[in-house]
């Protein structure tokens, strides 16, 4: 883990009294893989954060090794999506990095949060297209562990005001998280600024390039219906105009029930879904259950980057990712 030369934190940032400061060598700590991509591009050529989510593990059943928690006890930013997505945070953050200051992300200006949508429901209906407008922003996740519940599929208690907490998955919020990951970081380091703010409005270029990409490779699939194994993905949805039909788990350490995999068999037909899509992170048995008898195919979906190297190419790589999948699973078989 890279560490930067002691800078100062501003009394805002820290939320004490005005006029205090602390001085102390820096340390960066990101939760997962695609916060990693975009603290990492804001912080090229100044140093690396570090990863706590690493591989193909989830952050909805994480625990932190002992040499994680040590990083955790030196760290002096940490770059997190929030309370409910990365749950095996809240008491380290708490008890651990004492000294630091978390950044929730979900919560950074311009971030659009999304309510929870049904799993049970139609949600095709609800798609939009790349010009869409959101207008709320409240915030939350499926990250709470419901593994000693069956999953029936028709709503879940997440919490009043609770929204999914997915939502590096538009692009239109990772640019947004970028920039206030530079804010942050210029107010910690103010002798980077310049090239933290410049890293910045070079990622968020990037960023808006690889949405009118993906855009266009994704609009022929536009109306080919899907099924997906957690319901995390619409924000990625919403942006791109696709049109999913349901989802096997609302939250993925929830087993589905045997009433669930009939119900989405039955979508399925009605709906003449032509994929179902896994994830890597995820045993992928619930969906060869379910497109069995069906004649829809299987895709992967890798909201993490799980099998990407870490770096500050992987959230653009992640996106593209997504798309080829979408693509590759969607498109109609020749």
């Amino acid at each position: 883990m890279s560490r930067i030369k002691t800078l100062f934190l501003s009394a805002s940032l820290l939320g004490l009294s005005s006029g205090v400061a602390i001085s102390a060598e820096m340390t960066v700590l990101a939760s997962i893989k695609p916060v990693h991509a975009l603290v990492a591009g804001v912080m090229k050529n100044v140093g690396t954060p570090g990863l706590l989510v690493e591989g193909n593990a989830s952050p909805h059943a994480y625990s932190l090794k002992p040499s994680q928690a040590a990083a955790l006890q030196q760290a002096t930013l940490v770059f997190w999506v929030g309370h409910d997505l990365e749950t095996f945070l809240d008491k380290p953050l708490e008890t651990i990095a004492t000294d630091g200051v978390s950044i929730s992300l979900a919560e950074a200006p311009g971030v659009t949060r999304l309510p929870f949508r049904d799993a049970g429901a139609d949600v095709h209906d609800d798609h939009g297209h790349d010009d869409h407008k959101h207008d709320d922003h409240s915030h939350d996740d499926d990250g709470h562990s419901e593994a000693a519940h069956a999953d029936d599929g028709h709503g879940h208690d997440h919490g009043e005001g609770a929204t999914d907490p997915h939502v590096w998955l538009d692009p239109a919020n990772a640019k947004a998280m970028t920039l206030h990951i530079a804010e942050t970081l210029s107010q910690a380091d103010p002798q980077n600024a310049e090239r933290y703010r410049q890293n910045a409005a070079d990622l968020t270029a990037r960023i808006e390039t690889m949405t009118q990409e993906i855009a266009a490779e994704l609009a022929p699939v536009q109306e080919q219906g899907y099924v997906v194994f957690h319901d995390a993905y619409q924000y990625f949805e919403k942006r791109f105009g696709l049109s999913q039909v349901g989802a096997i788990t609302l939250s993925p350490e929830a087993t589905p029930s045997a009433a669930r995999i009939a119900e989405i068999q039955h979508r399925i037909e009605d709906t003449g879904a032509v994929c179902v899509f896994s994830e890597p992170q995820f045993n992928p048995k619930f969906v060869n259950v379910v497109i069995e008898g069906t004649p829809a195919r299987t895709g992967t979906l890798d909201p993490l980057g799980s099998s990407l190297p870490d770096s500050a190419d992987l959230y653009v790589e992640l996106m593209h990712g997504m798309a080829r999948a979408f693509t590759d699973c969607l498109a109609p078989a020749e």
